[in-house]
């Protein structure tokens, strides 16, 4: 079975509105995390080199875990909250994920591959 990462960009019309934005989005984070099933990473945050903009990440056990989080409460709540700013721009994807390693050897040297 394959991880399912999802990473988002949500470019704000009115960067002013974005902390407070990203704050009320908190609860659902918190609920999304605690109560769905096969959540690994739920993360809406503030890009620290652009100020209008939203970075998503999500990390699901399996495509079944991401089908079920789309017909969950916290889900619509999400995208209702979202949906209520202005935003101008919104670029979304899911990955499959076949493999997964650490970055770092034991002797503290990063590598890019798998083997």
């Amino acid at each position: 079975m394959s991880l399912i990462a999802v990473e988002a960009a949500i470019t704000l019309k009115d960067p002013s509105i974005r902390q407070e934005l990203i704050g009320r989005t908190v609860p659902i984070q918190q609920a999304t995390r605690n109560d769905e099933p096969g959540c690994l990473v739920y993360c809406f945050a503030a890009d620290p080199c652009q100020d209008d903009l939203i970075q998503v990440y999500e990390l699901w056990e399996s495509e079944e875990a991401l089908a079920a989080h789309f017909l969950h409460q916290n889900y619509l709540d999400m995208r209702n909250m979202l949906r209520a700013g202005e935003y101008t721009g919104v670029v979304h994807r899911k990955h499959r994920i076949d493999a997964s390693a650490e970055v770092y050897g034991p002797d503290h040297i990063p590598t890019a591959y798998f083997d």
